[in-house]
C-alpha cells in the first residue's frame, strides 16, 4: 500500500468521518424545518436531500428511509434535554440554582429549537412503536430531574403535584416561541426564564 493512499492515512479517515458527521447534521437541521413547515407525510427523501444539498440516492448513505430521520429527531432531543438536564442539576452550587439553572436551558431550548417541538407536537405519532415508547422513557426521565428539584427547594410539595408544576412550565415555555417573534433570543430567553421561575414560585 503507497503512503500516498489515503487509506493509510488517519488524518484523512478522520476527515471524511468529519465531513460525514457535518452532512448528517445538515440532513437533520433541514428535516426538522422542513417537518415543521410542512408536516412529516408533506416531504419526500427527495426533499431532503435537495434542502440538504444531497443529491439523488447520497441521501441514503446517510438514514435507510425518512422514518429514521424522524427516529434520529426525536430520540436525539429527548436524550439531548435529560443529560442537559442532569448537568445542570450536577453542576449547581445550590437547590435553587438547580431550578434555575433547569428552567434557563429549556429556555434556551424553546428558542432556538421551535422546529423540534412542533414537530414532536404533530409527528410523534409517525414514530415506530419502539422509538416511542423511548422518547416517552426519555421525556419522564426528564420530567423526574425537574421534580426532583422543585421538591427539594419544597419537601412538603408532594410528587404528583411537582409534575403538575414541571408539565406547566413546559407548556409555557414551549408555547410561547410561536407567538414572540419580535424579541431577540436573548431577550426571550431571558423572559421566559424570568416568567417560568415566577410561575414555579
Amino acid at each position: 500500500m503507497s503512503d500516498l493512499d489515503p487509506a493509510a492515512d488517519p488524518a484523512a479517515g478522520t476527515r471524511r468521518d468529519q465531513r460525514k458527521a457535518d452532512r448528517r447534521r445538515v440532513i437533520l437541521r433541514s428535516a426538522a424545518r422542513l417537518f415543521a413547515e410542512r408536516g412529516y407525510r408533506g416531504v419526500s427523501m427527495r426533499d431532503l436531500g435537495a434542502a440538504a444539498d444531497v443529491s439523488g440516492p447520497a441521501i441514503y448513505r446517510h438514514f435507510a428511509s425518512k422514518q429514521d430521520v424522524l427516529v434520529e429527531l426525536l430520540v436525539g432531543i429527548s436524550e439531548r434535554l435529560l443529560e442537559g438536564g442532569r448537568r445542570q442539576v450536577a453542576e449547581s452550587g445550590s437547590d435553587r440554582e438547580a431550578l434555575e439553572r433547569l428552567v434557563a436551558a429549556h429556555a434556551e431550548f424553546a428558542v432556538t429549537d421551535t422546529d423540534l417541538i412542533r414537530v414532536q407536537d404533530r409527528d410523534m405519532s409517525m414514530l415506530p412503536p419502539d422509538a416511542a415508547h423511548t422518547v416517552r422513557r426519555l421525556q419522564r426521565s426528564y420530567v423526574e430531574v425537574w421534580v426532583d428539584a422543585l421538591r427539594r427547594l419544597d419537601p412538603a410539595l408532594p410528587a404528583d403535584r411537582a409534575r403538575i408544576k414541571a408539565h406547566a412550565a413546559f407548556g409555557l415555555l414551549n408555547s410561547t416561541p410561536y407567538s414572540a417573534r419580535s424579541a431577540s433570543c436573548g431577550e426571550l430567553t431571558d423572559l421566559l426564564t424570568r416568567m417560568t421561575l415566577a410561575a414555579l414560585a
